[in-house]
């Protein structure tokens, strides 16, 4: 049955039951005494205090001053005091008399209207106390779902920014796919049908990961592979392809595709470029506690525009929006005619387990 009872009601409850005790106190050490008359008038309070505030809240809710600006809601709070003051000071005066609780020594010596006014100022400053704190558990309450709210909406913003990324990253990866099997289907017919398997494996793998916002490297690596395979049928001998991946690095998370749409644009912009092709390098290491993925590929970044295309800025956005400043990406010229694409992401650490063959994550950096 006490679970039923709400939080406010828990909050009237304590906060009255607190100034009663109070009261108690008072009376005890510096009053008369504790009475049967005394406790008559701590019910009276009480049973005058409590539908008065209640009647505060329910003005407050249905009037929506929680929510008006603060000169418009003070002056209404103070009118709302004001009268509850009185009504409460002259309702508790009155029942006093009418049930002969009065000091016998104070009804003698003031009039009555004189006692209303002096019990005025208690009665506003208690109901004050608790309009301010009804006030301040709400400002409270208030920030803190906005709070709440505002994280959901960049939640919401960021899942949805993703998703966006990644409907460009496939479409734009497919085009350029189906532009390299066209080329093949006059040529060589039987290379064109090995192409389309290579593409349908492909394509497979990247419907699996379009719900996930990380890949282990492992898995990107396969993609990547049947995709430069994919390359090679077309450019033959002018394409050559070089891996250097640390076993180590193959269960990092990596976002999905962001390794191919970089292999894709080494290729795109850097060997079909060259004349006599050249050379993609895929590395992948930890560097000073951080995992380094670095592509390499022939050609010349300084005065190629096409280097500052979706793919590249796709893959910037997605670091961002991934691992915040945790990551970073960059793309340069190095020496030996080559273009440099380094991503530099947050390196999670694996020790292996020897008996299962297996890898276990042991700490993140």
């Amino acid at each position: 049955m006490l679970s039923r009872i709400s939080k406010y009601w828990w909050c009237q409850i304590c906060g009255w039951g607190g100034l009663s005790v109070m009261n108690i106190f008072f009376e005890y050490s510096y009053g008369d005494g504790v009475s049967g008359k005394f406790f008559g008038r701590l019910v009276i309070v009480l049973a005058l205090g409590i539908p008065i505030t209640h009647i505060f809240r329910n003005i407050i809710v249905n009037r929506n001053w929680l929510n008006l600006p603060f000169e418009k809601m003070i002056l209404r709070l103070f009118v709302m005091l004001v009268a509850g003051s009185f009504i409460y000071s002259f309702l508790s005066l009155r029942l006093f008399e009418w049930l002969h609780l009065s000091e016998i020594a104070t009804t003698r010596k003031k009039p009555f209207f004189d006692r209303v006014i002096f019990k005025f100022f208690d009665s506003f400053v208690v109901l004050m106390v608790w309009v301010l704190i009804y006030y301040i558990y709400h400002y409270f309450q208030k920030n803190k779902k906005q709070e709440v709210d505002t994280f959901r909406l960049q939640s919401l913003v960021k899942e949805l920014e993703l998703k966006t990324i990644k409907s460009h990253i496939n479409p734009h990866f497919i085009f350029n796919s189906l532009n390299s099997i066209r080329a093949l289907v006059d040529e060589n017919p039987e290379r064109a049908r090995r192409a389309i398997t290579e593409l349908s494996n492909i394509l497979r793998s990247s419907m699996q990961t379009e719900k996930m916002e990380t890949v282990p490297l492992e898995q990107e690596l396969s993609i990547v592979k049947d995709y430069l395979a994919l390359e090679q049928m077309r450019f033959e001998e002018r394409l050559k392809v070089n891996f250097n991946i640390d076993e180590d690095t193959l269960d990092q998370p990596i976002p999905p595709m962001m390794l191919q749409t970089l292999a894709e644009n080494a290729i795109k912009h850097g060997i079909s470029k060259q004349v006599d092709g050249g050379t993609v390098t895929i590395i992948s290491d930890f560097v000073d506690d951080h995992h380094e993925l670095v592509i390499r590929n022939s050609g010349i970044l300084n005065g190629n525009s096409g280097y500052k295309g979706f793919g590249l800025q796709s893959t910037q956005d997605r670091l961002n929006l991934l691992f915040g400043g945790k990551a970073s990406f960059s793309i340069k010229d190095v020496p030996g005619n080559m273009v440099e694409a380094k991503v530099i992401m947050p390196a999670w650490r694996y020790e292996r387990r020897e008996t299962s063959g297996g890898r276990n994550m042991k700490s993140e950096k």
